[in-house]
């Protein structure tokens, strides 16, 4: 166990946390959620003892373990396994076969185990990084965004290998359905301060906008009440019978507390232009093949058509070829054999990783957005860079010095400045943290046209997927149906055991409860990609009352001036008009809070009949 006690840690003027405290018990699986940019990675490396807090301390006790898979890259063996087994605890030295176990789970073959770790790219050998750490067993491992550099087959596998982890963990990952599948507890860093919940990241959320919910109502019945005493006041100072009631309410007045008003938090929030699309069909592909230098292609004689509306999502190991395909369909590489054929009011849009590489350092924010589109107005470039969360000034940063995150943000915002019918979205969440994978879930849900996307995201495969490509050991397959679909009909061939140990002498009881494991975890992503689909719409509808309430308070505030200066000149005739709009105002304002509050309530009750199921499959599941 580790307890946190009166941390805080600032760059600057910019505070990260403050006077914050947490403890990690025995056996706990930690997920660690905020924005990006809020502290989450700086934390992590406070508690590995990389970064020294600004006060406070971390009682660490003796003998305690902890690694942190960094990307950073330090090989000094000669090969893959030789590098994996330097990992492993010195008593246990002589288990080679640990290693390997986990090696091939996180996606390397036999060959791939005897060739030197340089020989590698950079993905692998944070994998590599990734098996010395599981392989050493240490007392707590931190884990920052691991499914970054792996696929969807290794994600699983080590999903279900944190599944029966004996210690601790502590994780950050913008994969929602990854980490509600690992974790046994959620903490955020919120308004620089932490909390820390049993459960996923749907109870942590809804905790926090429950706590937020009513902190605002109680600011606007005490400001409600504050103004109400200082209308009184300045109504009736001078009035002397009513002296001792105006004495009374002044020192009310100085009693109050004044809670201040919540900073709105910036959110990712947008939607995709869509073109119109008069025809069915948009492109067909037909017996594609391509290799780069090897004589075994990558893809061979491979046909797809794409028609309006698709939702497709091509999955399945890295290195098979899956941006390979969703490159030739993009027109960026031409096929070696067959043809794909454009209907030609197809308008394409694509987003690939190696695109962040376009974006030209010396540009702002706003003249890339306007570079994609020379038609739009600098307005709506302003616009858009609002939406993609560079607001004012932020909108006029050069490229050079933005984050992989903020570039990836501009690349979404560069799609926004035109109409499209077709997406074709290579990983686009892999920068983006939890709050803005949910806005472009919503935003691809919407979009009228077509979408074809390259993810290893479990949540945005049961969201969205209505067709699947899907790369197997023995070729690619077509899969006409949903992602859940196909894990029912067989799913994965290549998913190895997560149990360090071979699996192959196990009891009938054992390959029982394997197999029972395997259908709950099925209704348990099921169920999560449900909650997806039926609280996304309340959610949304609560925002713009929200949005609406605020607007009725800003006029209200405007009208309380109004009142005030009207008092004091004794203009009656102006007093009684006020009277009447705030009257109108504050009734538009309960009104509009009665709506959120019934919205509130379907929430709850759908979230309750949500989570009785899930409590359900988590009371079978241990």
């Amino acid at each position: 166990m580790i307890s946190v006690e009166n941390l805080s840690k600032r760059f600057g003027e910019h505070v990260l946390f403050e006077t914050v405290a947490f403890q990690l018990n025995p056996r706990e699986r930690l997920g660690l959620v905020g924005r990006n940019g809020h502290g989450k990675t700086t934390l992590f490396r406070i508690i590995s003892g990389e970064e020294e807090p600004d006060e406070g301390f971390i009682n660490i006790p003796k003998s305690y373990r902890i690694v942190h898979v960094r990307q950073a890259i330090d090989f000094s063996r000669e090969t893959v396994l030789k590098e994996a087994a330097a990992g492993l605890p010195a008593h246990e030295g002589d288990q080679i076969w640990r290693a390997e176990k986990i090696l091939a789970g996180l996606g390397f073959s036999e060959n791939d185990m005897e060739r030197h770790p340089e020989e590698f790219s950079g993905g692998y050998q944070v994998r590599l990084n990734l098996a010395k750490a599981l392989v050493a067993e240490p007392d707590l491992i931190l884990l920052d965004e691991p499914t970054n550099y792996l696929d969807i087959t290794s994600i699983r596998w080590v999903e279900r290998f944190f599944l029966t982890w004996p210690r601790e963990l502590m994780l950050i990952t913008h994969d929602r359905s990854f980490m509600d599948s690992v974790v046994t507890h959620t903490m955020g860093i919120h308004r620089q301060k932490l909390r820390k919940i049993s459960g996923g990241t749907d109870k942590y959320y809804t905790q926090i906008a429950q706590d937020e919910e009513v902190h605002e109502k109680t600011r606007l019945n005490d400001e409600r009440r504050r103004k109400d005493i200082e209308l009184f006041i300045t109504r009736f100072r001078a009035k002397a019978r009513l002296a001792n009631m105006v004495q009374s309410r002044i020192k009310t007045l100085q009693k109050m507390e004044k809670h201040e008003k919540l900073e709105k938090i910036k959110t990712l929030g947008f939607s995709f232009r869509s073109r119109p699309f008069p025809g069915r069909q948009m492109v067909t592909a037909q017996k594609l093949s391509f290799a780069y230098h090897s004589p075994t292609p990558l893809i061979r004689d491979f046909s797809i058509t794409i028609a309006k509306n698709d939702r497709i999502c091509i999955v399945g190991r890295n290195g098979r070829g899956k941006t390979t395909l969703l490159r030739l369909l993009a027109g960026s590489l031409r096929p070696q054999a067959g043809s794909i054929g454009y209907n030609p009011n197809v308008m394409v849009g694509s987003f690939e990783q190696t695109n962040l590489k376009t974006l030209v350092d010396a540009r702002t924010i706003e003249e890339e957005i306007l570079y994609a589109n020379p038609d739009i107005t600098r307005q709506s470039a302003r616009n858009i860079c609002g939406a993609m969360m560079f607001e004012g000034d932020d909108a006029l940063k050069k490229i050079g010095v933005l984050s992989g995150g903020e570039k990836s943000r501009v690349m979404l915002g560069k799609l926004l400045a035109t109409p499209f019918n077709l997406l074709l979205l290579d990983e686009p969440t892999t920068h983006l943290d939890l709050e803005s994978c949910d806005a472009l879930l919503a935003a691809l849900d919407n979009f009228e046209g077509a979408v074809v996307m390259v993810t290893h995201n479990e949540m945005f495969l049961h969201a969205l997927a209505r067709r699947l490509v899907v790369f197997q050991s023995e070729g690619i397959e077509i899969f006409d149906g949903s992602y859940q679909g196909f894990l029912e009909k067989g799913g994965w061939q290549e998913e190895a055991p997560a149990d360090p140990a071979s699996d192959g002498g196990a009891s009938a009881e054992q390959k029982t409860e394997k197999v029972n494991k395997k259908e709950l975890r099925r209704r348990r992503s099921e169920l999560l990609a449900e909650r997806a689909r039926i609280l996304r719409p309340i959610e949304r509808e609560a925002i713009r009352v929200e949005n609406e309430i605020d607007a009725n308070e800003k006029r209200l505030d405007a009208l309380t001036k109004d009142m005030q200066s009207a008092s004091q000149t004794g203009d009656g005739t102006r007093i009684a008009e006020l009277s009447q709009a705030i009257h109108a105002c504050r009734t538009a304002i309960d009104r509009l809070f009665e709506d959120l509050e019934r919205q509130s309530e379907v929430l709850d009750e759908q979230k309750r009949a949500l989570d009785e199921k899930m409590d359900a499959i988590e009371a079978q599941w241990k």
